[in-house]
């Protein structure tokens, strides 16, 4: 399928998907469907530098939070303006903020890509577990930083009162859910094309055998500086909605252990080696955790993301789509 096909698929399914909500379903579908969406976003995210490079990345809740308090600052920073003395700074100011949440999403991305571009100098030298150790401590790091922030909210945490309604959309969630759809359309776009590309390939080179493909004349740390820029700033997208959606940021919520878990479980569970994997993973993995949080309890999500991990790395370490694969290959030779 050529991608401008592509693209207009994805545009369709995500249309038919907001009117079926808006139609049969109720508020509660649109929370439900964002958060599934959200973890779309954040596994296509975790799978460029952890699937196609091969790469395994501990650190996946610190770009989430970049984005998250990307958009926490610059709340701030129109609720103080607000409080500024009329003046003409301040009626220029006033045209600025409060800044609109899509710009916000860019803001976010651009500086989670950053700082991947960043750590990836000082990481991505490291290979193996060291490499996944220094992610993690990268992680704790962000996390302290922004524990000992005040303008932020610190430890305390940070409101965000978003509007009850939004223009054409309606309720603000369902203005929430809109975004997510576009952002996952951006991530799985941004994946397909890659796979499919020289740069793709370059990744796989890596992921096969790194020093082979150096010994080949492959540019591999500039290729694992651009999937860390990526990985890092689809990250970030997926986490500068997030204290809209919540009304309340604190660090606790936003490095909570299930974003780290769930980044990585679903694209092993769905596939690491194509777009597709994390797609199937995170939906299946997102809709049982919503199921079990309504029917169970919350406390259950954990659990069942990591009984399905061991049975997957038992019975088909390469995913549904490896499983799919296999499966095919075998019906040919028949």
């Amino acid at each position: 399928m050529r991608t401008p096909l592509f693209i207009i698929c994805e545009v369709v399914v995500a249309t038919v998907l907001y009117l079926l909500f808006r139609h049969y379903g109720n508020d509660y579908f649109f929370f439900a469907g964002y958060t599934v969406l959200q973890f779309v976003v954040m596994a296509t995210a975790w799978n460029i530098l952890g699937g196609y490079c091969g790469y395994v990345n501990f650190g996946s809740a610190g770009f989430f939070a970049i984005g998250a308090y990307s958009s926490v600052f610059f709340y701030t920073v129109g609720q103080n303006v607000q409080d500024m003395d009329p003046g003409f700074l301040t009626s220029v100011l006033h045209v600025i903020f409060p800044i609109p949440v899509p710009i916000l999403i860019v803001f976010g991305g651009a500086f989670a890509g950053l700082v991947g571009l960043g750590t990836g100098y000082l990481t991505l030298r490291l290979r193996g577990v060291f490499f996944a150790i220094a992610t993690l401590a990268l992680a704790v790091v962000i996390e302290t930083l922004i524990v000992n922030w005040e303008y932020v909210g610190g430890s305390r945490g940070a409101y965000i009162i978003p509007p009850n309604t939004v223009p054409v959309f309606g309720p603000y969630i369902q203005y929430l859910f809109v975004l997510m759809l576009v952002m996952v359309i951006v991530g799985l776009t941004a994946a397909r094309l890659i796979e499919r590309s020289r740069l793709g390939y370059g990744f796989a080179t890596i992921r096969d055998d790194e020093l082979a493909a150096e010994a080949s004349g492959v540019p591999t740390l500039k290729l694992k500086l651009i999937a860390t820029v990526l990985s890092g700033a689809l990250m970030g997208m997926a986490g500068s909605t997030f204290p809209f959606y919540l009304g309340f940021t604190e660090p606790g919520s936003v490095f909570d252990l299930s974003y780290a878990v769930n980044s990585i479980a679903m694209p092993m569970i769905g596939g690491t080696t194509s777009w597709v994997g994390p797609l199937i993973g995170a939906i299946l993995l997102g809709t049982m955790q919503q199921v079990a949080t309504v029917t169970i309890s919350s406390v259950a999500n954990l659990l069942i993301v990591g009984l399905m991990l061991i049975g997957f790395v038992i019975v088909a370490p390469n995913g549904i789509v490896g499983l799919w694969q296999d499966w095919i290959a075998k019906r040919s030779k028949s």
